[in-house]
């Protein structure tokens, strides 16, 4: 029996199509891995192709080792020679062979996040910007979307003229960039520019890769960029065999520079290319998937496709609205038990999915209280903590001197008594000579006014230049243990830190837990392990890698961070207008920020393989403030033959209804009652003739922002009427009369409300 017997017929199609542009949308579930692994076993066994001569892209390194696993399991021997790897990964291995061609040593340091923070505080520091009109992290946001659509400092300051702010945003991104390079340093997004301008300026070096990789296939494209569109284009121009894989259903991440035009204009790129639709899936059951095609199907810019299954129909979509937050935390957690329990599932079995962070910690209290084990995805990165950090910028100070920023982070950690001044003074003398700060350390004693600091700036340097030996001889784990032994590091965290030192000691225990992971691959594979080698692959870690499929703990994250992952229990919580769709989506001007919020929903349904479950409150704290809010938009845009009939909870009375038996009703009463008590105080805003806001509770009205809506409340302060109004699309809105301007509407004219969803 062939391989290929076990596929479907629009997966075998997928597969034997190899020559020329290919489009594979692959929906949720339908085995896309499966074909793109499949069609690397069918190109070298049955068309004879040279694995030497394949390219295979993902977008993380867990789908990039699952993806390799695979591979090597089918093809077996000379499996080695195939490219599987992220964009990111890719792009380094290219750089360190020609980066010099653009001036840089093939040595250079990848910057991730904090470097870059760190190093934009540095260039507006020096440029005198303030960072209260122009914000670290919008000016590195601008940089980056600048880099993603691949315009250039000089470029970005032609554009800007005339716009003073855009100029301050050029001024600073010129320096940013000179900065790296005087650091012989790269962030994120240059790894993937510098990789098209080497291409760009260097014919033999774009001629030796196009025949290298003869045959290019790119997973999850629907999250490709601008300049990673570019790399792919001009990668395979030569042979022109590129097959893309995606589903723009799924593009959610266009807030990190995704261009959805990637993939909707697919064939206007290539017209002579194949589309092959892999439509049937093969993880949820039929409600789920229906549930999915009713919402997504509401979404203009797509490509026509619909989700089928011969899994069975499983159970109806549970739906359920809670008074708050923390009711719906209760429940979920009960839920959870309640299938450990007594259903004999895993905990690992079960995802919280949430729009925002911040939703984490309410699920967090009540797993702790209720003895859950969990565990929240795109928490804190492990190499984001501050004992990681120290030791990574040691490794990094002798891998790489011209580091500045590392250099500067560990010059008096632990604590060696040079202080800001000299410190200032390095910088100072190394600007002046326009050298590096390391290298103005080196001739310390031709720096003006350094004093007293000298010999311990000496030391200092002596010591990087110690380990600098060592590491000539050491494997990276024996040089990093040699580095926290001479450092006493630990005895240092104790005396800093009593009460963290013992979590952070066991980072650091972590930390060489992954050294030691990393030699050992490197022995599998036949590899000399080296420094930089582990560097690389600690500044290209996602958080996302650190989920252990092994562990039992029921896993709390994001939409976006769910992205590719699946579990048999789905919770997805806080479907509220306003919290998803977020405030922003459903205000803005363009309609496909609404489209972008629905194709996350529709990714987190399809997450689910037997059971889904999605709730909301009535009510909820953001941001120190209890928020009102109506069920989501869609909610309503699934059928209700799809819903179970224990979820009747959101089937009830009115939200308007439930307020006056509470509060509402006691705030109409006061407001009427004041005509036969005490006198009001005097209005210093003139509202409405002294008979109210000119509208009462029940009353159907018009905002200009939110909309239309029902009035539920009156309240009377000293200088104002307080009016409370529920909003058809965005909730409940509280506001004084007299800014409000709102507008009564006549009977006869009314919009009827939108059904609730029940």
């Amino acid at each position: 029996m062939s391989i290929y017997d076990s596929l479907n017929e629009m997966q075998k199609k997928a597969v034997f199509q190899t020559e020329g542009p290919v489009l594979i949308l692959a929906g949720a579930g339908s085995g896309k891995t499966r074909v793109l692994t499949h069609r690397i076993a069918y190109l070298i066994e049955e068309k004879g192709v040279n694995p030497w001569n394949i390219l295979a892209i993902t977008f993380t390194n867990k789908a990039a080792g699952e993806m390799r696993e695979r591979v090597d399991h089918l093809v077996g021997f000379g499996s080695e020679s195939i490219w599987v790897s992220t964009f990111h990964s890719a792009c380094v291995r290219i750089l360190r062979r020609f980066i010099d061609r653009l001036g840089y040593d093939t040595n250079f340091t990848i910057y991730d996040t904090d470097d870059q923070k760190s190093l934009m505080k540095e260039v507006c520091k020096y440029l005198q910007i303030d960072t209260k009109t122009y914000r670290e992290r919008a000016l590195l946001n601008a940089i980056s979307s600048a880099k993603n659509e691949m315009i250039s400092p000089q470029e970005f300051l032609l554009q800007a003229e005339g716009d003073f702010s855009k100029q301050k945003i050029a001024e600073v991104y010129l320096e940013y960039e000179k900065q790296l390079r005087a650091n012989n340093a790269l962030d994120f997004d240059d790894l993937l520019v510098r990789a098209v301008q080497l291409f760009e300026t260097q014919p033999d070096v774009l001629d030796y890769y196009q025949e290298r990789f003869r045959y290019i296939m790119v997973d999850e494209y629907q999250d490709t960029n601008t300049v990673q569109f570019h790399l792919i284009r001009i990668l395979s121009s030569k042979y022109r065999n590129l097959c893309v894989v995606g589903d723009d259903d799924q593009s959610i991440y266009k807030f990190r520079g995704a261009n959805i035009k990637n993939i909707l204009n697919f064939e206007s790129e290539f017209p002579d290319a194949t589309v092959i639709k892999l439509e049937q899936n093969y993880r949820s059951t039929s409600n789920i998937l229906n549930a999915a095609n009713a919402v997504i199907h509401n979404n203009i810019g797509r490509k026509d496709k619909t989700l089928w299954t011969e899994n069975p129909e499983g159970e109806k979509i549970a739906c359920k609205q809670f008074d708050n937050a923390y009711d719906e935390a209760d429940y979920i957690a009960a839920a959870i038990q309640k299938k450990v329990k007594e259903e004999r599932a895993s905990y690992k079995d079960c995802a919280v999915l949430y729009r925002t962070n911040a939703q984490s910690r309410i699920f967090e209290e009540r797993f702790v209280s209720t003895n859950i084990p969990y565990k929240v995805i795109g928490g804190v990165n492990f190499y984001a903590r501050r004992e990681i950090k120290d030791l990574l910028a040691y490794l990094r100070t002798i891998e790489n001197g011209r580091d500045d920023l590392a250099v500067r982070r560990i010059i008096n950690v632990p604590k060696r008594g040079i202080g800001l001044t000299s410190i200032n003074r390095v910088q100072e003398y190394a600007l002046q000579k326009e050298t590096g700060f390391y290298e103005a350390l080196l001739a310390a004693d031709l720096i003006p006014g350094i004093g007293r600091a000298l010999s311990k700036l000496e030391s200092f340097v002596a010591l990087i230049e110690h380990f600098k030996e060592e590491a000539g001889r050491l494997t990276p784990l024996a040089l990093l243990t040699d580095i926290i032994e001479t450092l006493d590091y630990e005895n240092y965290l104790e005396e800093i830190d009593m009460e963290d030192a013992e979590s952070r000691i066991e980072n650091i225990e972590e930390l060489k837990s992954k050294l030691a992971s990393y030699e050992e691959s490197c022995e599998e594979a036949g590899e000399q392990p080296t420094l930089s080698g582990f560097l690389e692959e600690v500044a290209l870690v996602a958080d996302i890698d650190n989920l252990d499929e092994e562990s039992d703990y029921v896993v709390l994250m994001t939409l976006h961070s769910a992205k590719g992952l699946e579990f048999s229990y789905v919770f997805l919580a806080g479907m509220e207008d306003g919290l998803f769709p977020s405030y922003m989506t459903i205000t803005a001007d363009d309609p496909m920020e609404l489209e972008e919020e629905r194709r996350l929903c529709y990714v987190g349904i399809t997450r689910a393989m037997k059971e889904l479950t999605l709730t909301c409150a009535k009510r909820r704290m953001v941001r120190g403030e209890t928020q009102y809010n109506i069920a989501s938009r869609f909610l309503k845009e699934i059928p209700e033959s799809l819903i179970g009939t224990a979820s009747g909870t959101l089937r009830e009375r009115p939200q308007m209804e439930i307020a006056r038996n509470q509060t509402y009703a006691k705030a109409k009463a006061a407001f009427h009652s004041q005509a036969f008590g005490i006198k009001r105080p005097v209005q210093q805003f003139k509202v409405a003739s002294g008979e109210g806001p000119g509208y009462d509770v029940g009353d159907r009205v018009r905002h200009m922002k939110f909309g239309e809506g029902l009035v539920t409340a009156i309240t009377e302060g000293g200088r104002d009427y307080g009016v409370t109004v529920e909003f058809d699309r965005l909730g409940v809105k509280q506001m004084f009369a007299a800014f409000a301007k709102i507008q009564t509407i006549a009977e006869s004219g009314f919009c009827q409300k939108p059904k609730n969803f029940t």
